[in-house]
């Protein structure tokens, strides 16, 4: 078992690996559009049904309560039924969200089917984030989980280019259709070329495990086996319940990941959820709104590429510490830019680098501390923790712009769980040192 790893982990990336690394990317980009088609449509869709601050509010939130569901319930079968079938499975739930969310005929109906959506989004984030971790060798583990993160921004991107001329043309239910319809052609894709991982055959030994497995050593270019590795003792899964996250010495790594990113995802939602809307709030048009959305997210393409590059050459704990101060600064100079046409772009740029750069970050902190057994379990809570930060966030702001806060102040307010979020990064990297290193070997 150790030998295919440790082949994996040593050797060169082959192409079918970058394959499976690109299509994860491509499966983040729908993340990305998801949660961004809600912020781009939403004054069209205030606007047709008169909605106020607290049930805009509600919408943001709804899909991101489906979205901490997923993660939390549906991620962890991943380490049960495997990583493709559960992808498989999330897509199909996205692709009817999205379509039915098109015909909605009231906003109540709208957050249902918005929930349901981020239900199939949640679980599929972190098996994707696993997916890329267990493909990826060593050297490139953390640059192609940065890249990978990188989809978010560039899906948010184009979706928000492909909004804004649905919204002119169409209305916004059009959005929604465009958004179902891309999610349904990735089905076929997956099914195509995003087989099972090595760790998940070796670990969990499903049904056909050995033909599986050398059918992805034909593809990797490596030497078929006649039988499967003889698994040591402790090697075998012993059951997939959150308790295992608290064992054997990841109790403290555990609480330290959930909280940074609980702190982290309480900033970025609201940035991503209302920053087009405040925009037009503080004085600019619809489409200048949108278009500091797409800015914004065009700095995440840059943050998540920079971070991955200097993942390869700087240790991963203070890159990641370093980018959530910036993303600190960049927040609350973004608050003060806001009734700034010119400035407010340019500083939505910088938001945007630093806080994709930030998840990038973390996402590439969780499979280093846990094992193949309950990877997508550790990676599904720590998600879904992180939603429920991104669920408050969202929410809050719609009643504080209710109760006559500024937009501006609004931004120097969610600037500040950023800076407790870098500190937790440094004590996670603390608590990361304190797990055995034949485990953490074994997480990779």
């Amino acid at each position: 078992m150790n030998d295919i790893r440790k082949k994996m982990d040593d050797g060169p990336m082959t192409s079918f690996q970058c394959l499976a690394v690109a299509i994860c990317m491509m499966l983040i980009m729908l993340d990305g559009f998801d949660v961004l088609v809600m912020a781009f449509t939403a004054s069209a869709v205030a606007a047709e049904w008169q909605l106020n601050g607290a049930q805009l509010g509600v919408l943001f939130s709804s899909g991101l309560i489906g979205m901490a569901i997923g993660s939390l319930f549906v991620a962890p079968l991943a380490d049960r039924l495997g990583r493709q079938p559960v992808v498989l499975l999330c897509l199909v739930v996205v692709s009817a969200g999205m379509l039915l969310s098109a015909m909605a005929r009231s906003h109540i109906e709208l957050a249902a089917l918005r929930a349901i959506t981020g239900v199939g989004i949640g679980g599929m984030l972190a098996s994707v984030g696993v997916i890329t971790s267990e493909f990826a060798s060593q050297k490139w583990r953390s640059t192609a989980i940065a890249l990978q993160a990188t989809g978010y921004p560039i899906g948010a991107t184009l979706g928000g280019l492909m909004a804004a001329w649905l919204l002119t043309h169409h209305g916004w239910r059009s959005v929604f259709v465009f958004g179902g319809l891309a999610t349904a052609l990735m089905i076929p894709v997956v099914l195509w070329r995003l087989p099972e991982s090595v760790d998940f055959l070796l670990g969990r030994r499903p049904a056909r495990a050995l033909e599986k497995l050398n059918r992805l050593m034909a593809l990797m270019g490596q030497a078929q086996v006649s039988q499967l590795p003889v698994q040591r003792a402790g090697e075998a899964p012993q059951g997939n319940t959150v308790a295992a996250l608290f064992r054997n010495g990841l109790a403290r790594p555990t609480l330290i990941l959930w909280g940074s990113f609980f702190l982290l995802m309480f900033s970025v939602y609201f940035s991503l959820s209302w920053t087009p809307k405040l925009l037009v709030q503080a004085g600019m048009s619809t489409q200048q709104g949108v278009t500091g959305g797409v800015l914004l997210n065009l700095g995440g393409i840059v943050g998540g590429s920079l971070f991955g590059f200097l993942a390869l050459k700087a240790k991963l704990k203070h890159l990641v510490f370093g980018c959530m101060l910036l993303y600190a600064l960049f927040t609350a100079l973004f608050g003060a830019a806001s009734a700034n046409l010119g400035f407010a772009f340019a500083t939505a740029v910088g938001l945007g680098v630093f806080l994709f750069a930030s998840m990038a970050g973390l996402y590439g902190l969780v499979p280093a501390t846990y094992p193949a057994a309950v990877r997508a379990t550790g990676m599904g809570w720590a998600i879904g923790i992180g939603r429920i930060g991104a669920i408050v966030a969202p929410f809050m702001a719609g009643l504080l712009l209710d109760g006559g806060w500024s937009p501006a102040s609004l931004y120097y307010v969610f600037a500040l769980p950023l800076v407790a979020a870098a500190l937790a990064v440094l004590a996670t990297g603390a608590a990361q040192a304190q797990v055995p290193a034949a485990r953490i070997a074994s997480a990779h």
